[in-house]
């Protein structure tokens, strides 16, 4: 979010979809969209989050998790930058920026022939490689106060922050699920 918001295209929208929490049927059609009657249930036209995103970021969470067929899509949309709804015969072109993130050994998942390598290199133009939060102590008290901030405002509270304690035992804690498990946390 902080790459997208600070960039110019901070006035088009911000799209999240979590790669590995969907099925392989529903991945491609929330991606790219769908026409009317293109299955079962498609009463009307959809748009898929690629054009939902068109001007703005689109983050594809846990990459690692597509199907092949998914990245087989996935990799001509990023080489045509044009794709096509499900069931639907027109091509449609998007502006948008990828961003990927993945907590998998893509290079390994390549070599196993569970990630095609193509789209490995597609994706891979600038790697920001992030350490787990176990390895990065100083920035608790920074992520804490930042999720404490937004929990008052969602909830109408006024938590000041974590005792000195809280923060000791925060800062001694190996955190496995990382800044998200202290999202939870706070």
């Amino acid at each position: 979010q902080a790459i997208h918001h600070t960039s110019p295209r901070k006035g088009g929208r911000f799209v999240a979809i979590n790669c590995g929490a969907l099925a392989e049927s529903l991945l491609e059609s929330e991606l790219f969209g769908y026409r009317k009657g293109a299955f079962t249930g498609a009463k009307e036209d959809r748009p898929g989050l690629l054009e939902t995103a068109d001007g703005g970021t689109i983050l594809l969470d846990e990459v690692g998790n597509l199907p092949m067929d998914v990245q087989k899509t996935l990799l001509r949309f990023l080489q045509e930058r044009e794709f096509l709804r499900l069931g639907d015969t027109t091509p449609r072109r998007v502006d948008v920026r990828i961003l990927s993130a993945t907590n998998t050994d893509l290079k390994a998942a390549t070599r196993a022939g569970c990630f095609r390598e193509d789209l490995y290199y597609r994706l891979n133009a600038v790697t920001l490689q992030l350490p787990p939060l176990r390895e990065r102590v100083a920035d608790i008290p920074l992520l804490a106060a930042h999720f404490i901030r937004r929990q008052n405002a969602k909830f109408g509270t006024a938590v000041k922050g974590f005792s000195p304690d809280a923060l000791a035992a925060a800062a001694s804690y190996a955190w496995p699920g990382n800044i998200r498990e202290l999202r939870n946390a706070v």
